[in-house]
C-alpha cells in the first residue's frame, strides 16, 4: 500500500529519533495527518515544501499517537478501571470515564497542534486562521 501526500517521510522521522517500524510509522503518519489537515481546514494539502513545524507537529502526534495504541493494547480490557488480586475483584470504568479518557487524549492532540502550528503561514495565510 502506498500512503502519498505524506507530511513526514519515513526517513526523515527516523533522522528525527523515530523508532516506530515502517508500516505501523504509515498508519499512524496519515491519522497525524488527518487531525492536521481537521484543524488546518486542508490548508497544507497539494503543497510542496512542508514547513518545519510542520513535520515537527506530526513527529509529536506520531509519538502520542503510538503511545495511545500501546496502552490500549497492553491491557487484556481497556474498560477495567482496577483489579485486586485478595480476593479477586475487577472494577470497570463507567462510560463517563471513558468519556472522559478520549476527551483528554482529543485536547492533548489538540494542544500538540496549536503548539507546533499556531503561527506558521503557508501562501500567505495562517493554517489555523478559522476566519472572523
Amino acid at each position: 500500500m502506498e500512503f502519498s501526500g505524506q507530511y513526514l517521510k519515513y526517513n526523515e522521522y527516523l533522522e528525527l529519533g523515530g523508532s516506530v517500524a515502517e508500516t505501523p510509522f504509515n498508519i499512524l503518519e496519515f491519522e497525524a495527518r488527518r487531525k492536521i489537515d481537521e484543524r488546518t481546514f486542508g490548508r497544507l494539502k497539494g503543497i510542496e515544501n512542508i514547513p518545519i513545524e510542520v513535520k515537527m507537529c506530526v513527529y509529536a502526534l506520531i509519538n502520542t499517537l503510538n503511545s495511545y495504541s500501546m496502552d490500549s493494547t497492553s491491557s487484556r480490557n481497556k474498560n477495567i478501571a482496577s483489579e485486586s488480586t485478595d480476593g479477586y475483584s475487577v472494577s470497570y470504568a463507567s462510560g463517563s470515564q471513558v468519556r472522559e479518557i478520549v476527551e483528554s487524549k482529543s485536547v492533548e492532540l489538540n494542544d500538540i497542534i496549536m503548539t507546533y502550528l499556531l503561527g506558521v503561514v503557508v501562501n500567505n495565510q495562517h493554517i489555523l486562521y478559522i476566519g472572523v
